[in-house]
């Protein structure tokens, strides 16, 4: 390396060093008062959506219950969302399809916001308003339940797609934030937590348990009476057999 090229340490700027963090004792975790108090705030309004939850309970058992009862007998759960809404409606598909907290078969049950192929084409050639809408037209039978999570309750996509399940005799579901919304409207049934909106959803999670709680006990309930008739299980028993985990 010539003279000309080399890299003496004077040519290498000092970057300036980020200010020490106060000092804490050992074993101490530094917080920040500001920061601990929004966390508070938030932990506390958590408490609302659990009230409004409780006061629903009657509802989400009984959706536990006839999800049960029409997946045991063949139908399909398809379940859609946007963003957070999407993840935690996957959450649901995925408890029946693999297991929420005991072994048992697994049940039929489509996220419409999970096929990317199919969401981008739909949305590329037809308005993303349409994603679900014809997704529903395309996987949707008579007798299947269609569940809708939206915090807004306002979603084109999630209302069109509602409009679709109706005209196929598709049962309907939304589960949002404050009501009254559109999509609880257009939906058969609806769950609306009375919370902020990142709260709700938070309280969706809780809600989408306690439907698999109440369709896990249908099933070990009904399922060694029902099973003969399921050529779809296999022949196995759907009910459940020994305790799991949740993811």
């Amino acid at each position: 390396m010539t003279a000309e090229w080399s890299l003496r340490e004077a040519d290498v700027p000092v970057l300036a060093r980020p200010a020490p963090l106060p000092a804490v004792l050992p074993g101490a975790t530094f917080v920040d008062p500001d920061s601990e108090e929004a966390v508070r705030t938030h932990l506390d309004n958590v408490l609302p959506a659990l009230d409004s939850l409780r006061s629903q309970s009657g509802r989400l058992a009984a959706w536990g219950v006839e999800l049960a009862q029409r997946l045991l007998r063949g139908q399909r759960l398809l379940a859609a969302g946007n963003g957070g809404s999407a993840a935690e409606a996957q959450h649901l598909t995925a408890e029946l399809v693999g297991r929420f907290d005991g072994e048992r078969v697994p049940f039929s049950a489509i996220s419409l916001h999970a096929e990317s192929s199919a969401v981008t084409a739909i949305a590329n050639d037809y308005g993303y308003d349409d994603v679900f809408a014809r997704q529903v037209r395309a996987h949707g039978r008579s007798g299947d339940v269609l569940m809708l999570l939206s915090t807004s309750g306002k979603s084109p996509n999630l209302l069109r797609a509602a409009g679709a399940a109706s005209r196929l005799n598709i049962t309907t579901w939304a589960l949002t934030g404050t009501g009254p919304n559109p999509l609880a409207d257009a939906c058969d049934e609806a769950v609306m937590i009375e919370a902020l909106n990142a709260n709700a959803q938070e309280g969706h999670l809780i809600a989408l348990h306690a439907v698999c709680r109440a369709f896990d006990l249908e099933v070990g309930r009904r399922g060694a009476a029902e099973a003969p008739a399921l050529t779809n299980l296999g022949g196995q028993n759907p009910g459940l057999q020994k305790r799991g985990g949740v993811a």
